[in-house]
């Protein structure tokens, strides 16, 4: 636990809020691009990359994946406070009738989730440690609830290697920001190649066993949590009635849902995995949100309760986009590949990827900005030394989401929702963390 205090301390000194790092990391940028570069045409060095920055700044792709990414966060988030879901969490607590086994249930569901989209797994990961802990208070059961709440957590330590995975369903859509010199790469090569398909599974089997073998060896204590479920009475009339009618929202999700299907399996052109792009996985998001929600009203009321959450992407990505402006256009990403070269080779390439994603994750809690970041940087060192691009865009992925286990940013709205601090979860996220960099370099090697 003292390590755990330690950490908790230094990321409250060196830390501050994500978007004030996002600020620091651009005047940063700003300055090496100042020393280490030279200006592209006459004239004030500073105002060209303060040009180079606002044209990054405003790039219209990039807004759009911005809005991708916000759409999916919060989809999925209002996906997991529907009643069907809740309704399935409820009938999974009763078989948490101790800490091994709620901690292994939680672990392996929230992982299974997460690998399909990462707002609906984090928010289901809260809820289900919640519900347990709620469970385990009125049976009277001991609990080691922070490990609970880890475990409700460890679907962002996989959710980059699973089909809502920015990096890697970004370069499967037509016009990203990087097809000139990567073209569109399918979920094939990276989501279901091989590699990650065996990594995933190992994991899958692996960290669950891990939190139970924790639980049994620590089954906590009598813990106290109130139910906090509370049902709103309505009245309706008139027009309203649309807002709340099942018809309607059956209808309208069904047929969203209808043409989701349509395009991926009776569309020949589209019988592949090149079908599921962020367009196509936030349809289907909608079209399961309308119909699971079972009225516009709840489903309103979900996204009400989601939006907040997406408020870093919005105000944190068009800066993280001004940074690439700033090292494309100045030849920062040149000189730090050929840097990246320089000290790698075909086989330790992946390696290093990982470890600078996982570094820089710290820093860029977000798996899309880090993408807009770095991705340009993995792309032309891959390119020189004839690394795979698939792999190497996993690489970054697994050490993105790995240090999700170290940095606290995505752990707020289930410390919110469990009521437990970092400081509690945080020595069971570090032994995730331990475990899943053995397996990420193991895997990244093998392969």
């Amino acid at each position: 636990m003292s390590i755990a205090k330690k950490f908790e301390r230094v990321f409250k000194r060196i830390l501050p809020a994500p978007f004030t790092i996002a600020v620091i990391l651009t005047l940063f940028t700003l300055l090496i691009a100042l020393f280490i570069t030279q200006p592209k045409t006459e004239g004030s060095h500073i105002l060209q990359l303060l040009s180079f920055w606002e044209d990054g700044l405003w790039h219209p792709p990039l807004l759009v994946f911005a809005m991708q990414m916000m759409l999916m966060l919060v989809l999925g988030h209002a996906l997991a406070l529907s009643k069907p879901i809740t309704n399935l969490i409820e009938k999974g607590t009763q078989y948490c009738n101790n800490t091994a086994n709620a901690a292994a249930i939680i672990c392996f569901f929230t992982l299974l989730v997460s690998f399909f989209n990462w707002g609906l797994g984090l928010i289901f990961g809260a809820i289900f440690a919640r519900k347990v802990g709620e469970h385990a208070s009125k049976k009277g059961i001991k609990l080691n609830y922070p490990l609970i709440g880890a475990a409700g957590y460890s679907g962002l330590m996989v959710w980059h290697g699973g089909i809502s995975g920015s990096a890697p369903i970004k370069i499967a859509e037509e016009g990203h920001f990087l097809a000139d010199k990567i073209g569109v790469i399918s979920q094939a090569d990276t989501i279901f190649s091989t590699m990650n398909i065996s990594i995933s599974i190992i994991l899958l089997i692996t960290l669950p066993l891990l939190m139970y073998f924790i639980g049994k060896r620590n089954n906590g204590t009598s813990i106290s949590l109130k139910a906090n479920d509370h049902q709103e009475e309505i009245l309706v009339s008139g027009a309203e009635k649309i807002d709340h009618s099942k018809l309607m929202a059956f209808f309208f999700g069904g047929l969203i849902l209808a043409f989701a299907f349509y395009k991926a399996i009776l569309l020949p052109d589209n019988i592949s995995l090149k079908i599921i792009t962020p367009n196509y996985i936030n349809l289907v998001l909608l079209g399961l949100g309308i119909i699971m929600h079972s009225s516009f009203y709840n489903f309103l009321k979900g996204v009400d309760s989601a939006i907040s959450g997406a408020s870093g992407i919005l105000i944190q990505f068009p800066l993280y986009f001004g940074i690439m402006g700033i090292m494309n256009h100045s030849g920062m990403v040149q000189i730090m590949s050929d840097f990246f070269v320089s000290i790698s080779n075909e086989t330790t390439f992946p390696v290093f990827t990982f470890i600078s994603a996982g570094i820089v994750n710290i820093f860029v809690p977000s798996g899309g900005g880090q993408w807009a970041v770095q991705g340009p940087i993995i792309v032309e060192a891959a390119t020189q030394l004839g690394v795979s691009i698939p792999k190497s865009v996993m690489a970054l992925a697994y050490g993105d989401q790995l240090t999700n286990m170290l940095q606290p940013f995505w752990a707020l709205p289930l410390l919110g929702i469990t009521g437990l601090k970092a400081k509690e979860i945080l020595p069971y996220t570090l032994i995730l963390l331990v475990a899943g960099t053995i397996i990420f370099v193991g895997g990244l090697l093998v392969f």
